[in-house]
């Protein structure tokens, strides 16, 4: 009954294999003409990833199998200067063993009939053009920030500057927003210019050459960015989201022990009274910053769950657990709220914002954290840190009415968020007029309902399907 082979590869950070590995399962769970293969890519300074991946194998998906990649010589600093830039060099050193990888499948039935790259693989369009394999691009960033990479990748001639430092107003018209947008919250590969902007714009500019292009977004949440796309864009458009990983790591994560003793605290608190603080699996906060907070939560009265990790030991490393919160929080403060706070390291953050006690998410504002808070209706209080956060944070607020604003435009090297404005964001979350909160109830709803038989992103994951199969055909 096997009809087509589907590849699929993404850089090596969770935040992006996860939505990849569940939009396969998607689409093998969806159409049982379709296998899917993924191929992996590991960096060893990134444990998180080979738990995730070993917990799906051993789960043994129906339709879905793990390809290692063999490992290959990291960048050297010559060759970088910004993550983006050590992933971008990093994935072109792949592109023998992709290359290999897909020929081993190829040569099975069925043979391979699309290959699915992430936002930052694109190099590996050409390995897939010299297999005549079809090269799809599965992005898992929000349709606004794919719209403002095509406008930077357009744009750039005009600027007259490398850097992007003065090539832009204090505030955009950019295709895909409806309002002006502040310099202040473009990603700071842009802002800071070198490798990291103009490894954007190579990739922006690949997307054009690709047979389709798959958005984990949904026409409910984002109709203007997904409008202005399919104007300037001549790949065809899918907006098959939300594609969300329910489970979470509490089913993978090794330290199991400290999830369940999480849910557990959870289960003892009232419903919808717990402001939940996290800034993902790639974010971290100064010790400054972090006491700042401490004394904000504090005097906002509010329950907390609080994941607070330690800033990573290299550019490619992640955050870790602290050993003793004492080396960064007081004790006294620990103490005297330890019968409305919890503090904890890594927390399973689907789990958590599937419980009744939450009532606010302060977020860094990942777009896979954006969309698990949607589906579960918690209302978000914004807190970017890195890549396009300040600019989900920015459509959160001001575009859509989705969140409430602590800073939409904080980042590394940032002026510290104080704890008067912690409070303020904090309260404004749990105690506001409720106007962003029923908003979020609403988009609940829409988000559960459009990935239904019937619903927008059903529709467009259909239409996918055919596309690649009548294509192969």
């Amino acid at each position: 009954m096997a009809k087509a082979q589907l590849a699929f590869i993404s850089n090596p950070a969770v935040g992006n294999l996860v939505p990849i590995v569940e939009f396969a399962v998607r689409l093998t769970s969806r159409d049982p003409r379709l296998s899917a293969a993924i191929l992996i890519v590991t960096l060893p300074q990134r444990p998180i990833v080979s738990a995730y991946v070993q917990s799906c194998a051993a789960t043994a998906i129906p339709g879905v199998r793990f390809v290692h990649l063999p490992a290959v010589d990291p960048p050297t600093p010559d060759q970088f200067l910004s993550s983006i830039g050590y992933i971008s060099v990093y994935i072109q050193k792949l592109k023998p063993l992709v290359k290999q990888a897909l020929a081993n499948l190829g040569a099975e039935s069925p043979r391979v009939a699309a290959l699915f790259v992430d936002m930052f693989c694109t190099p590996l369009a050409d390995v897939a053009d010299e297999l005549s394999i079809p090269c799809y691009l599965f992005f898992a960033s929000p349709a606004s920030f794919l719209g403002f990479m095509v406008h930077l990748s357009e744009s750039e001639g005009q600027t007259g500057s490398d850097s992007g430092e003065s090539a832009y107003d204090t505030e955009l018209s950019i295709p895909g927003f409806v309002n002006k947008v502040p310099k202040g919250v473009l990603p700071s590969a842009v802002l800071k210019g070198r490798d990291g902007h103009t490894w954007l714009i190579h990739h922006a500019r690949r997307y054009r050459e690709l047979e389709g292009i798959v958005i984990n977004t949904f026409q409910e949440l984002e109709p203007f960015a997904l409008s202005s796309l399919l104007r300037s864009l001549s790949p065809p458009v899918y907006a098959i989201g939300p594609v969300l990983d329910l489970n979470g790591p509490i089913q993978w994560h090794p330290n199991r022990a400290q999830q369940v003793a999480i849910m557990q605290w959870l289960d003892q608190q009232p419903r919808s009274r717990v402001v939940f603080l996290c800034f993902g699996s790639m974010g971290s906060l100064s010790v400054p910053q972090v006491r700042e907070i401490a004394a904000g939560l504090e005097q906002s009265g509010q329950r907390f769950l609080w994941s607070l990790r330690e800033p990573p030991k290299g550019k490619i490393h992640l955050p870790t657990d602290y050993s003793n919160f004492n080396d960064v929080l007081s004790k006294d403060f620990l103490e005297r709220t330890a019968e409305i706070g919890l503090v904890c390291g890594w927390v399973p953050q689907v789990t958590v914002l599937a419980h009744p006690a939450i009532g606010g998410f302060v977020s860094h504002c990942g777009w896979n954290s954006i969309l698990e808070s949607l589906w579960h209706g918690v209302p978000i209080a914004t807190w970017p840190v890195y890549a396009e956060q300040q600019m989900n944070a920015f459509e959160m607020v001001r575009e859509l009415g989705l969140a409430v604003e602590i800073r939409l435009d904080y980042r590394e090297g940032s002026d510290l968020v104080r704890a008067e404005e912690v409070e303020r964001g904090v309260r404004a979350l749990m105690e506001g007029d409720g106007d962003v909160r029923r908003k979020v109830k609403e988009m609940s709803k829409m988000s559960q309902t459009t990935v239904m038989e019937g619903g927008s992103s059903d529709g467009s994951l259909g239409r996918l399907i055919e596309h690649v199969i009548y294509k192969e055909d």
